[in-house]
């Protein structure tokens, strides 16, 4: 009877030590079936357009493009350099006049979206203005760095440690 009680004991303590993690469990269950609802929906929808873009351009005849292996734009290298160059006057020579700076940032988002297009990166920038706009583009520098880009050059970065 003794046995008895002390694992009744041992099971109360283990349902009770796990009864937070069951609650958040049960609390957050409907966010990760949404987030997997709505990554389902969104791959779904893309493989239909693509099915529906096959059966139209067989549809109509077209034949698949041949792969081109010319370059479409200027290098990455360019780009790379073109982005460390407007990001260190966005942060210092832009800041003068707003007009410069306007420049200045139309230019780096282009560029942006060049080397976006290139490394198949996914951007907003054209649909976005604001502090959006700003967070899209503090994004896109995350995912071209990891995706190898260096946006910020040796020089600024030994500047920056030194201060």
């Amino acid at each position: 009877m003794a046995v008895l009680r002390d694992l009744m004991i041992v099971l109360t303590l283990f349902a009770l030590a796990c009864l937070p993690c069951l609650l958040a469990m049960i609390v957050t269950a409907d966010v990760a079936a949404e987030t997997a609802a709505r990554a389902m929906r969104r791959r779904l929808r893309a493989l239909r357009g693509r099915r529906s873009e096959r059966r139209f351009a067989r549809d109509v005849g077209i034949k698949d493009r041949p792969v081109t292996t010319d370059p479409v734009g200027p290098p990455i290298e360019q780009i790379a350099a073109d982005l460390r160059r407007l990001g260190q006057q966005r942060i210092g020579v832009a800041t003068r006049s707003t007009v410069w700076f306007a420049a200045v940032q139309r230019a780096y988002d282009q560029r942006l979206g060049l080397a976006c297009h290139e490394l198949e990166i996914v951007e907003h920038l054209d649909e976005l203005t604001g502090i959006d706009l700003d967070i899209e583009r503090v994004r896109i520098e995350g995912e071209l760095q990891n995706a190898g880009l260096t946006l910020v050059s040796v020089n600024a970065q030994r500047s920056q440690d030194q201060r």
